[in-house]
């Protein structure tokens, strides 16, 4: 059998991992960091964070264009040095403004870079572990939200500096930049087709039913992610919990990625990507549910409250795991080889929507009715793309599988 963990995929993990980390080291923080340093309000906190998103966004479809159609170290390079200079802007920024601008400005080359270094995992991966590898380099992703949150909001209790947080970020930018500068790529077939642009070359119109539903659970995923500490905090009662919230949650995704390897190694892509939107929304359930059941008990309110909370972290975790990686492959095996940087570009524009949605919707949900109406949008929205797979996406992408070996 192939070589799975050959040293080119290796670097190509570590420099994702670099990239996520710099990443999510700041994420929970944010809006703390914009309430304190600029007093900004629930709805403006919402509108700043979701320009990086939408900026993302913008730049998916052109960025999977550009892997496709251009030497793949030159476009990776560009991005990476890119994103890690915009997190010296952060550290010049002095207004809202100014910062509301870098902000915004930074998710162009977020959203180019992760679509290049994916799309350069699957190059160096070979052919015949290829659906297995790309769960397992989502390990790598996981494994930096482990990490990043908790050693952020450590950092920031016993410093008070998000000054210091944000060299970190820069530092573990540039080591990534290094770490991919070293990674040899094998020659590949580059798309000189000078025919007319078609909305095809920039977004997998094969797929689009697969991005659709993708689009639900980073809804989800947005509004948790940047709205848990705040949360926590004035409805839970929860303090100095996030960091391990985070934790626990990756613990859960890498857990399934490894529990999950031989069911993507047999091709079973539907099963696990069912299997773990339905725990998800158990998951999104149990953290909204918790202060009304534990209201019912208060003899062990707190108990139940800290069982729930930390509990629906490591099944909202076990459930993106499992549902990630498989709509990736399925996304995947759905385009044509010289698309797999449209494949890859198409299944993260769709996050992107859903997470930039969830962070703008989340915020004015909270400024208008409360936090709490806030997460309930989420499990409903879930809900809704649970019912869209079974009813609809799974049907769908059995009919266009190019993959004969999938299912």
């Amino acid at each position: 059998m192939d070589r799975l963990w050959n040293g080119n995929y290796i670097k190509v993990m570590t420099a994702n991992f670099s990239l996520f980390f710099a990443f999510y080291v700041l994420t929970p923080l944010l809006p703390l960091y914009l309430s304190e340093h600029f007093c900004a309000t629930k709805d403006v906190i919402g509108l700043v964070l979701s320009g990086y998103t939408i900026t993302a966004l913008l730049f998916r479809p052109f960025s999977g264009y550009f892997v496709d159609s251009f030497p793949r170290r030159t476009v990776l390079m560009i991005c990476f040095g890119a994103f890690a200079i915009f997190f010296a802007g952060y550290l010049a920024a002095s207004t809202l403004l100014l910062f509301t601008i870098v902000r915004t400005l930074h998710g162009g080359p977020f959203g180019a870079l992760t679509v290049a270094n994916s799309t350069a995992a699957i190059d160096v991966l070979p052919s015949s572990r290829r659906t297995e590898g790309i769960g397992y380099y989502g390990l790598s992703n996981n494994l930096s939200m482990a990490i990043a949150p908790t050693i952020g909001i450590f950092i920031y209790k016993y410093t008070n500096s998000f000054e210091l947080l944000f060299w970190i970020a820069l530092v573990v930018a540039c080591a990534g930049w290094l770490v991919d500068s070293t990674v040899k790529f094998p020659e590949k077939e580059i798309v000189r087709n000078k025919s007319k642009l078609s909305l095809d070359r920039f977004f997998l119109l094969r797929g689009w039913l697969l991005g659709v539903n993708m689009i639900a659970f980073g809804f989800s995923f947005g509004v948790l992610s940047n709205y848990l500490a705040i949360y926590s905090k004035e409805v839970m009662g929860v303090t100095g919990g996030t960091g391990t919230y985070f934790m626990l949650c990756s613990i859960g995704l890498i857990l399934s990625r490894l529990q999950g390897g031989r069911a993507l190694r047999q091709g079973r892509l539907t099963h696990n990507a069912g299997e773990g939107m339905v725990i998800s929304l158990v998951g999104y359930t149990l953290f909204i549910l918790m202060p009304t059941l534990s209201s019912f008990f208060t003899l062990h309110s707190s108990l139940l409250t800290a069982i729930g909370y930390y509990g629906s972290a490591l099944l909202i975790g076990l459930g993106n795991g499992h549902m990630w990686p498989a709509f990736q492959n399925m996304t995947i095996n759905v385009a044509q080889n010289n698309q797999r940087g449209t494949a890859n570009s198409t299944i993260l524009i769709s996050w992107d929507v859903g997470m930039g949605l969830g962070i703008l919707v989340g915020g004015v949900i909270s400024e208008l009715i409360s936090y709490s109406a806030a997460f309930w949008t989420v499990v409903v929205v879930n809900a809704l793309g649970v019912a869209c797979f079974f009813l609809a996406t799974k049907s769908f992408f059995l009919r266009r599988n190019l993959n004969a070996g999938v299912r």
